[in-house]
């Protein structure tokens, strides 16, 4: 028999992931009927890509989550849709990246407690939503009061501009960006700021990730593409040496 103080009867009437609308649900359709915008897919995926091997270097055991337009419910409402979030991007470390087997649908705070480290919000209206302190309604007061992610990020797609919040004595303090005008996300090693650049066919400003010695945290497909042209350096380098040794009388050794 349990008693009532049983922690396991306690959480008994709290829904858990598989019980929640999930991402492409009622609260992430009305999100986009409110101003989504083609590029917020491909700069979720930008950011996700870049930073997978630090991490990977973070977490060798691989106990984080990565959420892109992903549900975080804070409280029980009805519907239960009204008693979430959905960052366009967040990160929670030392959480596992499955649940009973399952891939997310959700994030629910009631059931594994640890906030965020840092949730982003890519703004195409005007950015009043996002910085809304209405208590128990604003994205803002939500972020600060309740989900706690150390920093919050409001990136203006149509300015082009992004400001990065950290939570402090239980407020959030807008950071100024350092001398290359970049957010440093301090526990993870890491910058954050505007690049322009192509990606995807797109030439814009995009939210992306440097080093903390200011170096660009590069994709999969830029790595690929910067071997590619270490290698042919390479190539280069060793037909020009074999000219030269040829001029020179001798056969070089293959």
């Amino acid at each position: 028999m349990t008693s009532a103080t049983d922690p396991s009867t306690a959480l008994t009437p709290f829904p858990d992931h598989t019980q929640l609308p999930e991402s492409d649900g009622t609260f992430v359709f009305a999100k986009r009927a409110g101003g989504k915008n083609w590029q917020e897919h491909p700069q979720s995926i930008l950011l996700t890509d870049s930073i997978t091997p630090v991490f990977k270097q973070l977490h060798p055991d691989g106990q984080y989550c990565i959420g892109q337009d992903l549900g975080i419910y804070w409280r029980l409402t009805d519907p239960p849709e009204r008693g979430a979030e959905a960052p366009d991007w967040f990160y929670v470390g030392n959480v596992p990246p499955l649940l009973d087997g399952q891939t997310r649908r959700s994030y629910v705070l009631w059931r594994e407690f640890i906030a965020p480290l840092i949730a982003l919000e890519f703004v195409s209206g005007d950015g009043s939503e996002e910085r809304d302190k209405t208590p128990w309604q604003g994205k803002f007061w939500i972020y600060e009061q309740v989900i706690h992610p150390a920093y919050y990020g409001i990136y203006e797609v149509n300015k082009a501009s992004v400001e990065v919040y950290k939570l402090i004595g239980g407020q959030y303090q807008l950071l100024a960006t350092n001398e290359r005008g970049h957010y440093p996300i301090v526990p993870l090693g890491i910058e954050l700021g505007l690049w322009q650049g192509e990606y995807q066919n797109a030439q814009l400003r995009w939210l992306r990730w440097w080093d903390l010695q200011g170096n660009l945290l590069l994709t999969g497909e830029e790595r690929a593409e910067q071997e590619r042209q270490r290698a042919e350096q390479e190539r280069q380098r060793a037909d020009r040496l074999t000219a030269q040794l040829r001029s020179l009388g001798i056969e070089p050794e293959v």
